[in-house]
């Protein structure tokens, strides 16, 4: 499991990692060696398009990372996996700017466009290396609740940069000779090379301790990008050994995205959740839904009516608890799930549950109001301690939330009345005095020991809750 804690079992694969590794970044930097050494072998080739696209491939390929992990990190609130798209958004952007200034090429040579592959893999760098800490909560909670800004300003300084540049202001204003590094320059590549080392280390630990192959791959792409930020400080301009970095960055983030793309497709990145994420309790309440009647309605209508009456109800119903504050955990035929507080930043989580099971019903009311055919929903809630983390392994793997809390909002909606609202005790005892409950007889609820306590809502008597509590 993705969680377990390292064994025996992963020695021969711990021995295996670091000399992989190793072996990659001693063969990249040797090549530079020799080349260097030997001049003769150190072969001019002056290719323009080649160089743009080499460039540009090497960019799109870390856009598509960076994209698809602030995608799984804004929706998982990881703050790992947040940080470490910024710095494949970093690197790509600045490749994108760098590929520009290829002679011939659209704008052509530049000097901040020359130098702008060194500046993002050394921003990229120090991301790296921040994102292969293990964030306490508090942390985590501050990146992700900040992760707008954050990718704002990462954008803001690419513009800058590439206004500075076409501007020819200071310091970008004096012709990179053979866009050789000195001075600042090789203190940044330096920066950079630090930062991808110790990010390479760091997803190395984190792939002992989870033996995921996506995260080796990440560690030894990291190993790849510092070789390569070395290599760009010591190549010749258009020589062997100055083509060699291009196709380090482009084996880097292609190894990456190779690994990435063969997992699976639900919490593809989920090997590089922060522990928190990956695994933990928390308090939340789960909202159940399901339509009376449906399988009496399904066996006597057409295919595409059923279809298109739960389509209808979706269409509305669906977005509705999203603007309400809840994740819509999953549709499974005519039920609906929706959690609230899973990431625990919704304190009143028991109010917007039961706020938001009472629009549900009066939606689903209108929505069927003009087809008294069509089944309506019972709606359970529930609230208490619910165990929320990645379930399965490579060949099916999901975020969910498990436990006897769940259990019983799906027992309670099956209990309750059609076009009504069943609330269980924990959902009761976190609501305002002013709501309007009816206090229903002990119910023998299939798998519970005990007779459950649980209540009809009538209504909250409560103003909607503040407007940054829905928000997600």
């Amino acid at each position: 499991m993705l969680g377990a804690k390292p064994g025996h079992r992963w020695a021969a694969f711990r021995r295996g990692d670091v000399l992989t590794i190793t072996a990659a970044t001693v063969v990249a930097l040797g090549l530079l060696v020799v080349l260097r050494l030997w001049p003769v072998l150190d072969v001019r080739w002056e290719n323009h398009p080649a160089h743009f696209w080499l460039v540009l491939a090497a960019s799109a390929v870390a856009t598509t990372l960076g994209l698809a992990m602030v995608g799984a990190a804004r929706r998982r609130q990881d703050a790992r996996l947040f940080v470490v798209s910024l710095a494949f958004l970093a690197g790509a952007g600045f490749l994108g700017l760098h590929a520009l200034a290829t002679p011939g090429v659209l704008l052509g040579p530049n000097a901040g466009f020359e130098l702008a592959t060194p500046v993002g893999l050394t921003i990229g760098g120090v991301l790296v290396a921040m994102s292969a800490i293990e964030f306490r909560p508090s942390t985590a909670r501050r990146i992700t609740r900040w992760s707008g800004w954050l990718l704002g300003v990462l954008v803001a300084v690419m513009i800058v940069w590439a206004g500075f540049s076409l501007a020819g202001l200071p310091p970008l204003h004096d012709p990179v000779p053979e866009e050789a590094l000195q001075g600042w320059q090789l203190v940044l590549a330096g920066v950079g090379v630090l930062g991808y080392g110790a990010g390479s280390i760091g997803y190395l630990r984190l792939h002992r301790r989870r033996g995921a192959r996506v995260v080796l791959a990440i560690a030894t792409g990291f190993a790849l990008l510092a070789a390569a930020m070395i290599v760009i400080a010591f190549a010749a301009n258009w020589q062997l050994s100055w083509w060699e970095w291009h196709v380090l960055m482009l084996a880097a983030f292609g190894l990456i995205a190779a690994a990435a793309r063969r997992e699976w497709h639900e919490e593809r990145f989920s090997a590089l959740y922060l522990e928190r994420t990956l695994q933990h309790t928390q308090e939340a309440s789960v909202l159940f839904a399901d339509l009376a009647g449906f399988t009496t309605f399904a066996e006597r209508s057409e295919p595409r009516a059923v279809q298109a009456m739960l389509n209808t109800y979706f269409a509305r119903l669906v977005p509705l608890m999203a603007e309400l504050g809840g994740e819509v955990h999953q549709l499974i035929g005519d039920a609906v799930m929706v959690v609230f507080n899973k990431n625990g930043d919704q304190p009143r989580h028991a109010l917007l549950a039961a706020r938001a099971a009472l629009a549900f019903q009066t939606a689903a009311e209108e929505i069927a109001e003009a087809r008294p055919d069509w089944p309506r929903f019972r709606v359970g809630v529930n609230t208490g301690e619910v165990a929320a983390g990645v379930l399965g392994e490579r060949g099916h793997r999901k975020h969910d939330v498990i436990g006897d809390t769940v259990n019983l909002a799906a027992r309670l909606e099956g209990q309750a009345p059609i076009g009504g609202v069943l609330i269980g005790e924990g959902t009761r005892a976190r609501l305002p005095a002013e709501a309007r409950v009816e206090a229903l007889a002990p119910l023998v609820l299939k798998g519970k020991a005990e007779p459950v306590t649980a209540y009809l809502l009538h209504d909250l008597g409560t103003p909607d809750p503040r407007p940054e509590e829905t928000s997600r």
